[in-house]
C-alpha cells in the first residue's frame, strides 16, 4: 500500500517506522528538508536498536529503509496515496489547512487519516469533500513500542473506511480501538485531567516533582509518573489538549493549571525544550528534578 506520512517530527517518523517496516511504501512529507534529515537518521538509529536486540535483521533494516522516501512538496508526496496519515503539530487551524490541501491532491479513492490526539475528527473532515473519507488514526508515543492505535470516527466516516484502517492497524501489529469523536476521545479524556490534577497537586504545595510521581510510579503502578510523562509528551501539547477538552465540554473541570500556563509561556516544554519539571542532559539517563522545583 503507498502511504503518505504529513509531519517528520516525533509522531511522523514513528509513524513511517511502523508502516515501513511492515512492508508498505512510505513518503515522508514535511516543509523542512533539515526534519526530514534527522527524522530519517532517528529511523535508522531506532531500527539499530532493534537489530541490536535481536528483534529486526540486519537486512529487514535495509528494506525497512528502502521503503522510505521523503519530500517537502506536499503535491508530490501525496499524488499516489491510498492513505495519508497527519502527523503535525496539534493545532486546529493548521490541521484544517492541511486537510484542504490534502483535499485537493491526493487521489479520489485515497484515505485521510490524523493523528491528532484530541481534535474534532468531524471538524477536520468539514474542511474537506470526503467527510467519509476522513477518520482518526491517534497512534501512542513511541510509536515503534506502543502497541495502540487509537481509531476515531468521525460523525460521517465510512464503515468501509473503518474497517480498512482497523485490519490496516491489526496487520501492521498494532491494537486498534475504536472510538466516537468526542473531545479528548478516550485516552486524553482521561489522561489530560489526570496530569492536569499532578499539576495542580504541585502548584498547590501538596508534594514536589518526585514526591508525586513516585505515589503514582508505587502506589498505582504506573510505569511513569505524571510530571515526567507530561514532560515526556510536552507541556505545550498537554496544554493544547486541555484546552481542547475546556473547549469541547465547556467545563471549568479541564481549566489548564496556571503552572502549566506558565511553563509553556517561558518556554519549559519538557523534554524537547531540556527542561520541563525535569531536567534533561544530552546522553544521560538520571531524572533530575528541575531547578525551579527543588
Amino acid at each position: 500500500m503507498n502511504i503518505s506520512i504529513i509531519g517528520a517530527g516525533q509522531m511522523g517518523n514513528g509513524i513511517a517506522h511502523v508502516f515501513a517496516q511492515a512492508g508498505h511504501r512510505v513518503t515522508l512529507v514535511d516543509l523542512s528538508p533539515t526534519n526530514l534529515e534527522k527524522a530519517l537518521a532517528t529511523i535508522g538509529k531506532n531500527l539499530d536498536r532493534q537489530v541490536t536486540k535481536g528483534s529486526l535483521t540486519a537486512e529487514q533494516k535495509a528494506t525497512t529503509l528502502q521503503n522510505i522516501i521523503a519530500t517537502s512538496t506536499m503535491a508530490d508526496g501525496v499524488k499516489s496515496a491510498e492513505l495519508v496519515v497527519e502527523a503535525a503539530t496539534e493545532n486546529v487551524d493548521l490541521k484544517l489547512r492541511i486537510f484542504k490541501e490534502l483535499d485537493a491532491h491526493a487521489p479520489a479513492g485515497c484515505i485521510l487519516g490524523s493523528n491528532t490526539s484530541s481534535i474534532s475528527i468531524t471538524r477536520i473532515a468539514a474542511a474537506t469533500q470526503r467527510p467519509a473519507q476522513v477518520i482518526g488514526m491517534h497512534f501512542m508515543n513511541p510509536v515503534p513500542v506502543m502497541k495502540l492505535v487509537e481509531v476515531i470516527r468521525g460523525y460521517n466516516t465510512s464503515d468501509a473506511v473503518t474497517k480498512t484502517v482497523m485490519d490496516l492497524s491489526t496487520a501492521i501489529g498494532k491494537a486498534p480501538v475504536e472510538v466516537n469523536d468526542y473531545a479528548g476521545f478516550v485516552s486524553n479524556r482521561i489522561l489530560m485531567p489526570m496530569i492536569n490534577e499532578a499539576i495542580e497537586t504541585l502548584f498547590q504545595g501538596v508534594g514536589g516533582v518526585a514526591e508525586i510521581d513516585t505515589v503514582m510510579k508505587l502506589g498505582m503502578a504506573h510505569p511513569m509518573g505524571p510530571l515526567q510523562l507530561a514532560d515526556f509528551i510536552g507541556l505545550d501539547t498537554c496544554l493544547a489538549i486541555l484546552r481542547v477538552l475546556q473547549e469541547g465540554f465547556g467545563n471549568p473541570k479541564y481549566a489548564p493549571c496556571p503552572l502549566l500556563v506558565q511553563m509553556v509561556t517561558a518556554g519549559k516544554l519538557g523534554m524537547k525544550s531540556g527542561e520541563g519539571f525535569y531536567s534533561y542532559t544530552a546522553g544521560s539517563k538520571d531524572l533530575v528534578v528541575a531547578p525551579s522545583f527543588r
